[in-house]
Protein backbone atom coordinates (compact mmCIF):
# COMPACT_ATOMS: atom_id res chain seq x y z
CA UNK A 1 0.00 0.00 0.00
CA UNK A 2 1.45 3.34 -1.06
CA UNK A 3 1.13 5.45 2.15
CA UNK A 4 1.50 8.93 -0.11
CA UNK A 5 -1.56 8.07 -2.00
CA UNK A 6 -3.39 6.83 0.80
CA UNK A 7 -3.24 10.03 2.31
CA UNK A 8 -4.12 11.96 -0.83
CA UNK A 9 -6.99 10.57 -1.23
CA UNK A 10 -8.17 11.79 2.01
CA UNK A 11 -7.78 15.46 0.64
CA UNK A 12 -10.38 16.80 -1.06
CA UNK A 13 -9.53 18.71 -4.20
CA UNK A 14 -12.26 20.81 -4.12
CA UNK A 15 -11.32 22.54 -0.86
CA UNK A 16 -7.71 23.20 -1.05
CA UNK A 17 -6.43 27.11 -2.48
CA UNK A 18 -4.64 27.21 -5.59
CA UNK A 19 -1.59 27.68 -4.20
CA UNK A 20 -2.25 24.43 -1.84
CA UNK A 21 -3.35 22.50 -5.04
CA UNK A 22 0.53 23.71 -6.45
CA UNK A 23 2.30 22.44 -3.50
CA UNK A 24 0.77 18.92 -4.09
CA UNK A 25 1.81 18.50 -7.56
CA UNK A 26 5.54 20.06 -6.71
CA UNK A 27 5.61 17.33 -3.73
CA UNK A 28 4.23 14.12 -6.14
CA UNK A 29 7.05 15.05 -8.71
CA UNK A 30 9.69 15.53 -5.88
CA UNK A 31 8.94 11.90 -5.10
CA UNK A 32 9.13 10.36 -8.03
CA UNK A 33 5.38 9.98 -9.00
CA UNK A 34 3.90 10.55 -12.42
CA UNK A 35 2.07 13.92 -13.83
CA UNK A 36 -1.35 11.47 -14.19
CA UNK A 37 -1.95 11.08 -10.23
CA UNK A 38 -2.04 14.59 -10.26
CA UNK A 39 -4.39 15.31 -13.00
CA UNK A 40 -6.66 12.32 -11.83
CA UNK A 41 -6.85 13.66 -8.57
CA UNK A 42 -7.80 17.32 -9.69
CA UNK A 43 -10.07 16.10 -11.63
CA UNK A 44 -12.52 15.73 -8.98
CA UNK A 45 -12.71 19.48 -8.62
CA UNK A 46 -15.50 22.12 -11.04
CA UNK A 47 -11.99 24.24 -11.60
CA UNK A 48 -10.15 20.94 -13.12
CA UNK A 49 -8.84 22.06 -16.68
CA UNK A 50 -7.74 19.42 -19.19
CA UNK A 51 -4.09 19.85 -19.96
CA UNK A 52 -3.57 22.32 -16.85
CA UNK A 53 -1.68 19.67 -14.13
CA UNK A 54 0.90 18.66 -17.41
CA UNK A 55 1.55 22.68 -18.22
CA UNK A 56 2.59 23.37 -14.34
CA UNK A 57 4.12 20.02 -13.77
CA UNK A 58 6.65 20.79 -16.62
CA UNK A 59 7.41 24.18 -14.92
CA UNK A 60 8.00 22.64 -11.70
CA UNK A 61 12.29 22.56 -11.83
CA UNK A 62 13.18 23.14 -8.93
CA UNK A 63 12.59 25.78 -5.80
CA UNK A 64 15.07 27.08 -3.00
CA UNK A 65 12.11 26.04 -0.86
CA UNK A 66 11.73 22.56 -1.85
CA UNK A 67 8.54 21.31 -1.15
CA UNK A 68 8.09 16.92 -0.92
CA UNK A 69 5.57 14.48 0.12
CA UNK A 70 5.74 15.37 3.73
CA UNK A 71 3.16 18.54 2.71
CA UNK A 72 0.60 15.95 1.47
CA UNK A 73 1.02 14.52 4.59
CA UNK A 74 0.68 16.93 6.34
CA UNK A 75 -2.09 18.68 4.57
CA UNK A 76 -4.19 14.78 5.33
CA UNK A 77 -3.74 14.78 8.69
CA UNK A 78 -4.97 18.30 8.96
CA UNK A 79 -8.00 17.01 7.13
CA UNK A 80 -8.39 14.15 9.97
CA UNK A 81 -6.90 11.11 8.27
CA UNK A 82 -5.02 9.01 10.84
CA UNK A 83 -2.26 6.50 9.03
CA UNK A 84 -2.30 3.22 9.80
CA UNK A 85 1.03 1.61 11.49
CA UNK A 86 1.66 -2.37 11.86
CA UNK A 87 4.35 -3.29 14.00
CA UNK A 88 5.51 -7.17 14.34
CA UNK A 89 7.16 -7.89 16.98
CA UNK A 90 9.38 -4.24 16.72
CA UNK A 91 10.18 -4.94 13.26
CA UNK A 92 9.00 -3.45 10.02
CA UNK A 93 8.39 -5.21 6.83
CA UNK A 94 8.66 -3.68 3.51
CA UNK A 95 5.13 -3.56 2.78
CA UNK A 96 4.42 -1.94 5.92
CA UNK A 97 3.49 1.65 6.13
CA UNK A 98 5.80 4.06 8.17
CA UNK A 99 4.74 6.78 10.33
CA UNK A 100 6.66 8.59 12.92
CA UNK A 101 4.15 8.75 15.85
CA UNK A 102 6.11 10.72 18.25
CA UNK A 103 6.91 14.14 19.21
CA UNK A 104 8.64 16.34 16.59
CA UNK A 105 8.27 16.93 12.99
CA UNK A 106 6.22 15.77 10.08
CA UNK A 107 9.00 16.13 6.89
CA UNK A 108 9.18 19.46 5.14
CA UNK A 109 12.43 20.44 3.92
CA UNK A 110 11.51 24.44 4.44
CA UNK A 111 13.51 25.94 6.87
CA UNK A 112 13.73 29.25 8.00
CA UNK A 113 17.27 29.58 7.80
CA UNK A 114 19.51 30.69 4.99
CA UNK A 115 21.71 28.75 2.93
CA UNK A 116 24.30 30.15 4.76
CA UNK A 117 23.17 30.12 7.78
CA UNK A 118 23.08 26.49 7.42
CA UNK A 119 26.47 25.30 6.19
CA UNK A 120 27.29 27.20 9.20
CA UNK A 121 25.67 25.24 11.47
CA UNK A 122 25.99 21.93 10.47
CA UNK A 123 30.25 23.04 11.03
CA UNK A 124 29.70 23.97 14.13
CA UNK A 125 27.15 20.85 14.87
CA UNK A 126 30.28 18.54 13.03
CA UNK A 127 33.75 20.14 13.63
CA UNK A 128 35.99 21.82 16.32
CA UNK A 129 37.21 24.62 15.65
CA UNK A 130 40.73 23.48 14.85
CA UNK A 131 39.64 20.96 12.84
CA UNK A 132 40.39 20.51 8.85
CA UNK A 133 37.31 20.18 6.81
CA UNK A 134 37.37 18.24 3.29
CA UNK A 135 35.04 19.09 0.74
CA UNK A 136 33.84 19.50 -3.10
CA UNK A 137 32.69 21.96 -4.99
CA UNK A 138 34.78 22.80 -8.31
CA UNK A 139 36.60 19.66 -8.32
CA UNK A 140 34.33 17.66 -10.30
CA UNK A 141 33.62 15.39 -13.50
CA UNK A 142 31.70 13.26 -15.82
CA UNK A 143 31.57 9.57 -15.72
CA UNK A 144 31.12 7.60 -19.11
CA UNK A 145 26.73 7.88 -17.93
CA UNK A 146 27.29 11.70 -17.64
CA UNK A 147 26.60 11.49 -14.15
CA UNK A 148 28.48 13.99 -12.00
CA UNK A 149 31.15 12.63 -9.76
CA UNK A 150 33.47 14.39 -7.04
CA UNK A 151 37.11 14.48 -6.69
CA UNK A 152 39.66 15.52 -4.27
CA UNK A 153 38.20 18.54 -3.54
CA UNK A 154 39.64 21.17 -0.99
CA UNK A 155 41.21 19.49 2.89
CA UNK A 156 43.43 22.37 4.25
CA UNK A 157 40.96 24.79 5.77
CA UNK A 158 39.78 24.77 9.35
CA UNK A 159 36.07 24.86 10.86
CA UNK A 160 37.01 28.11 12.15
CA UNK A 161 38.32 29.58 8.95
CA UNK A 162 35.30 28.52 6.94
CA UNK A 163 33.04 29.82 9.52
CA UNK A 164 34.34 33.24 9.65
CA UNK A 165 34.62 33.47 5.78
CA UNK A 166 30.85 32.83 5.42
CA UNK A 167 30.09 34.78 8.62
CA UNK A 168 31.23 37.66 6.34
CA UNK A 169 30.02 36.84 3.26
CA UNK A 170 26.39 35.59 4.47
CA UNK A 171 24.77 35.97 0.64
CA UNK A 172 27.24 34.70 -1.05
CA UNK A 173 28.65 30.97 -0.44
CA UNK A 174 30.24 30.65 -3.72
CA UNK A 175 33.14 33.18 -2.76
CA UNK A 176 34.03 30.72 0.34
CA UNK A 177 33.91 27.63 -1.02
CA UNK A 178 34.16 27.78 -4.66
CA UNK A 179 31.15 28.23 -7.39
CA UNK A 180 29.83 24.68 -7.69
CA UNK A 181 27.91 23.30 -10.89
CA UNK A 182 24.32 23.12 -10.08
CA UNK A 183 23.88 20.24 -12.29
CA UNK A 184 26.62 18.41 -9.66
CA UNK A 185 25.39 20.12 -6.22
CA UNK A 186 28.59 20.13 -3.61
CA UNK A 187 29.65 17.65 -1.19
CA UNK A 188 31.39 17.80 2.48
CA UNK A 189 33.22 14.82 4.63
CA UNK A 190 31.54 14.60 7.70
CA UNK A 191 34.39 13.43 9.77
CA UNK A 192 37.30 16.29 10.22
CA UNK A 193 40.72 15.09 8.04
CA UNK A 194 44.48 16.05 8.82
CA UNK A 195 44.52 18.64 6.08
CA UNK A 196 46.93 16.63 3.69
CA UNK A 197 44.56 14.31 1.99
CA UNK A 198 40.86 12.51 2.18
CA UNK A 199 41.57 8.87 2.37
CA UNK A 200 40.92 6.73 5.42
CA UNK A 201 43.82 7.46 6.64
CA UNK A 202 43.73 11.38 6.82
CA UNK A 203 40.42 11.36 9.30
CA UNK A 204 41.46 12.17 12.82
CA UNK A 205 38.09 11.61 14.51
CA UNK A 206 36.14 8.49 13.59
CA UNK A 207 32.29 10.35 15.51
CA UNK A 208 29.72 10.12 12.40
CA UNK A 209 28.44 7.59 9.85
CA UNK A 210 26.14 8.10 6.58
CA UNK A 211 23.18 6.54 6.89
CA UNK A 212 20.96 7.08 3.14
CA UNK A 213 18.48 4.80 1.66
CA UNK A 214 16.97 6.65 -1.29
CA UNK A 215 14.71 3.18 -2.15
CA UNK A 216 11.75 4.40 -0.19
CA UNK A 217 10.10 8.18 -0.38
CA UNK A 218 11.99 10.84 1.68
CA UNK A 219 9.08 11.51 4.06
CA UNK A 220 9.11 7.99 5.45
CA UNK A 221 13.20 7.99 5.04
CA UNK A 222 12.54 10.61 7.91
CA UNK A 223 9.86 8.89 10.14
CA UNK A 224 12.02 5.67 10.07
CA UNK A 225 15.07 7.64 11.32
CA UNK A 226 13.17 9.02 13.73
CA UNK A 227 11.41 6.27 15.04
CA UNK A 228 14.55 4.22 15.48
CA UNK A 229 15.98 7.45 17.85
CA UNK A 230 18.98 7.39 15.85
CA UNK A 231 21.61 9.72 17.08
CA UNK A 232 21.73 11.64 14.48
CA UNK A 233 23.86 14.93 14.17
CA UNK A 234 22.43 17.00 11.19
CA UNK A 235 19.93 15.17 8.46
CA UNK A 236 19.84 16.84 5.02
CA UNK A 237 17.76 16.84 2.06
CA UNK A 238 20.33 15.20 -0.98
CA UNK A 239 18.80 17.54 -3.02
CA UNK A 240 17.58 14.92 -4.80
CA UNK A 241 15.88 11.42 -3.36
CA UNK A 242 17.40 10.85 -0.35
CA UNK A 243 17.67 12.38 2.99
CA UNK A 244 21.46 11.94 4.36
CA UNK A 245 21.75 11.21 8.33
CA UNK A 246 25.37 11.94 9.97
CA UNK A 247 24.79 9.36 12.89
CA UNK A 248 26.97 9.71 15.63
CA UNK A 249 28.55 6.83 16.55
CA UNK A 250 31.30 8.05 18.95
CA UNK A 251 34.19 5.65 17.94
CA UNK A 252 37.76 5.58 19.37
CA UNK A 253 39.42 4.77 16.19
CA UNK A 254 38.87 2.78 13.01
CA UNK A 255 38.49 -0.35 13.97
CA UNK A 256 35.62 0.32 16.33
CA UNK A 257 34.40 2.27 13.85
CA UNK A 258 34.05 -0.74 11.27
CA UNK A 259 32.27 -2.28 14.02
CA UNK A 260 29.93 0.06 14.98
CA UNK A 261 28.59 1.01 11.68
CA UNK A 262 28.80 -2.57 10.58
CA UNK A 263 25.68 -3.44 13.87
CA UNK A 264 24.02 0.27 12.93
CA UNK A 265 23.76 -1.01 9.09
CA UNK A 266 22.75 -4.49 10.02
CA UNK A 267 19.83 -3.65 12.62
CA UNK A 268 18.45 -0.92 10.39
CA UNK A 269 18.53 -3.84 7.66
CA UNK A 270 16.59 -6.01 10.13
CA UNK A 271 14.30 -3.40 10.62
CA UNK A 272 13.53 -2.77 7.40
CA UNK A 273 15.15 -0.05 6.08
CA UNK A 274 17.55 -0.98 3.34
CA UNK A 275 20.77 1.45 3.60
CA UNK A 276 23.49 2.08 1.13
CA UNK A 277 26.44 0.40 2.26
CA UNK A 278 28.71 1.99 0.03
CA UNK A 279 28.81 4.80 2.84
CA UNK A 280 30.54 2.83 5.51
CA UNK A 281 34.03 4.48 5.20
CA UNK A 282 34.66 7.37 7.58
CA UNK A 283 36.05 9.67 4.48
CA UNK A 284 32.95 9.17 2.65
CA UNK A 285 31.16 12.27 1.21
CA UNK A 286 27.52 13.59 1.84
CA UNK A 287 25.54 16.34 0.52
CA UNK A 288 26.82 19.75 2.03
CA UNK A 289 23.56 22.09 2.97
CA UNK A 290 23.28 25.57 1.55
CA UNK A 291 23.90 24.73 -2.43
CA UNK A 292 21.53 23.72 -4.93
CA UNK A 293 21.47 20.52 -6.88
CA UNK A 294 19.46 21.12 -10.09
CA UNK A 295 17.73 24.33 -8.66
CA UNK A 296 16.34 22.12 -5.70
CA UNK A 297 18.62 23.56 -2.40
CA UNK A 298 20.35 20.77 -0.48
CA UNK A 299 18.81 21.54 2.56
CA UNK A 300 19.50 21.15 6.59
CA UNK A 301 16.40 19.78 7.50
CA UNK A 302 17.28 19.15 11.40
CA UNK A 303 19.86 18.75 13.80
CA UNK A 304 20.57 16.58 17.09
CA UNK A 305 17.51 14.40 16.54
CA UNK A 306 16.91 11.22 18.85
CA UNK A 307 19.10 9.86 21.37
CA UNK A 308 22.26 12.24 22.54
CA UNK A 309 25.10 9.52 21.76
CA UNK A 310 25.54 6.23 20.72
CA UNK A 311 25.46 4.68 24.00
CA UNK A 312 22.39 5.96 24.66
CA UNK A 313 20.86 4.74 21.08
CA UNK A 314 22.46 0.80 21.56
CA UNK A 315 20.66 0.69 25.04
CA UNK A 316 17.28 1.39 23.21
CA UNK A 317 18.66 -0.42 20.13
CA UNK A 318 19.15 -3.63 22.26
CA UNK A 319 15.49 -3.52 23.76
CA UNK A 320 14.33 -3.53 19.99
CA UNK A 321 16.77 -6.58 19.07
Amino acid sequence: MDNLLDALKQIDVSEVSYQEWINIGMALKAEGYDCSVWDNWSQNDARYKQGECDRKWRSFAGSSNPIAGGTIIKMAKDAGWVPYVHENGGLMEWDDIIEYDGDGMIYDPTVSMSPTEQLVKYLEILFKNDEYVAYVTTDVWQNADGKWMPGRGQFDRTAKELIDLLKKHPDDIGAVIGDWKDESGAWIRFNPVDGSGVKNENITRFTYALVESDNIPIPEQDAIYRKFELPIACLVHSGSRSLHAIVRVDAMDAEEYRKRVEYLYGFLDKNGLKVDTANRNPSRLSRLPGVTRNGIIQTLVDTNIGRRNWNEWLDFAEGIV
